[in-house]
């Protein structure tokens, strides 16, 4: 393919037909990329045509293309300056993640330019590169390699002092532990990009990204009035950038609301200035949620959780914490019905709170076990029998504490006795 000069003129014939005629497009750009020339002028016109291709083969969603592209571009990447470079090669990698279903083909991606910026010494490139792939690894459940691979990279920056990239990396290494059930590692890892994130100025996405962490830690451990707190802090920066996880944080201190046993503040919340601007489908699910748990119904409980099964049972989260708030609803439920009776078919409880028998059994049996309730269950017979709370009697522990008293008494005694006797 012979090449086009690297000229204003075909640099504005290729945007011309870009609406029109996205292939011819995309073929006269590559091929003004393609053009030997070096000069200043060239190189700036080179550089605005990279980025037009980029943002063309994203559009077409050719993600292979993007790829290969990044390999062409290596000899060009010589003439320009190294911050040039890696403003390029994270241009590149953007495009591709915002096409869908290329998880895998950004993974791969990025293990190239890991190894091409070792081969060229580009540090600086190389440690943004290799934190993106751990980001996408996460993603993926690779949690042992991305975990060695941030090991390696906080260690290294540490030394550097980069303190920008020691906050997204801390963060990231959080995200990691937490989604690997570690939480005092998680709490480490958030200590450590606070600490770094004081020393700096920090962009407002970032602060939100590091309050919406420490409000989903502080959820984790049942703190959920701090973590409202978190939330309510990471949506108002988020909110004001007009990022998409602000109705993410909305969500998550909706969550904590419920959590809370404060559902009756959710639609207030919703309702308000803020709230109405991400009315959706993640509002609708934690307000479906809110009025089953006001209503303490666990029919409707079970009803939300199907209808909105993407944005509840699918949000890692949420489901944690609904989970819990369906046991505690759950056991609240069966101690009310329970209450009236002292032996009854677990059949007629199964039938009365709409469950199966299996559920309904088992809850039981774990109920009796935590001693939520004194009974047994007689599975032969398929009964519940309940006992009346034994109240302790004071006169056992009354006599407990006469003998302890008469024994001290009895060894004064001896000790004096045996004075004399000396």
């Amino acid at each position: 393919m012979s090449s086009i000069p690297a000229t204003t003129e075909s640099l504005s014939h290729a945007l011309d037909v870009k609406s029109t005629d996205p292939a011819e497009a995309i073929s006269i750009l590559r091929q003004i990329i393609e053009n030997p020339s070096s000069s200043a002028e060239s190189l700036r016109i080179k550089e605005q045509a990279i980025s037009n291709l980029s943002d063309l083969l994203t559009q077409e969603k050719r993600g292979e293309e993007l790829k290969s592209l990044l390999t062409v571009l290596r000899p060009f990447f010589s003439l320009i300056p190294k911050a040039k470079t890696a403003k390029i090669v994270r241009g590149v990698l953007d495009a591709v993640a915002k096409i869908p279903g290329t998880s895998q083909l950004q993974i791969s991606l990025c293990r190239e330019m890991v190894e091409w910026t070792r081969l060229e010494k580009r540090t600086f490139l190389r440690q943004r590169v290799e934190a993106r792939l751990a980001a996408l690894l996460m993603e993926s459940k690779e949690y042992s390699e991305a975990l060695t691979l941030i090991s390696g990279l906080v260690k290294e920056v540490r030394r550097l002092d980069d303190k920008l990239l020691l906050v997204d990396i801390d963060l990231l290494e959080c995200k990691l532990h937490f989604s690997l059930r570690n939480l005092p590692k998680a709490k480490a890892a958030l200590t450590a990009a606070r600490t770094a994130a004081n020393a700096i100025y920090v962009p407002p996405a970032q602060q939100g990204t590091i309050d919406l962490q420490s409000g989903i830690l502080h959820a984790e451990e049942k703190d959920y009035k701090t973590a409202f707190s978190y939330f309510f802090e990471a949506f108002e920066a988020f909110n004001a950038l007009e990022d998409p996880r602000a109705v993410f944080s909305l969500k998550y201190m909706l969550l904590c609301k419920i959590m809370v046993n404060q559902a009756d503040d959710v639609a207030g919340l919703i309702s308000s200035k803020a709230g109405l601007l991400y009315m959706g489908v993640e509002l609708d699910a934690m307000k479906a949620v809110a009025d089953a748990h006001s209503k303490r119904s666990l029919k409707d409980f079970e009803v939300a959780l199907k209808a909105y099964q993407a944005q509840l049972e699918e949000d890692p989260i949420v489901h944690r914490h609904l989970s819990s708030l369906y046991d505690t609803l759950l056991e609240q439920n069966l101690c009310r019905l329970i209450e009236p009776f002292s032996r009854v078919e677990i059949l007629h409880i199964a039938e009365l709170i709409g469950l199966p028998v299996d559920t309904v059994e088992n809850k039981l049996s774990q109920m009796i076990l935590e001693r939520k309730f004194a009974g047994t269950l007689d599975q032969g017979a398929g009964c519940l029998i309940i006992f009346e709370d034994q109240k302790p009697d004071a006169i056992f522990s009354a006599t407990l504490e006469t003998i302890s008293n008469i024994s001290k008494v009895v060894d004064s005694l001896y000790l004096k006795s045996a004075k004399i006797m000396a």
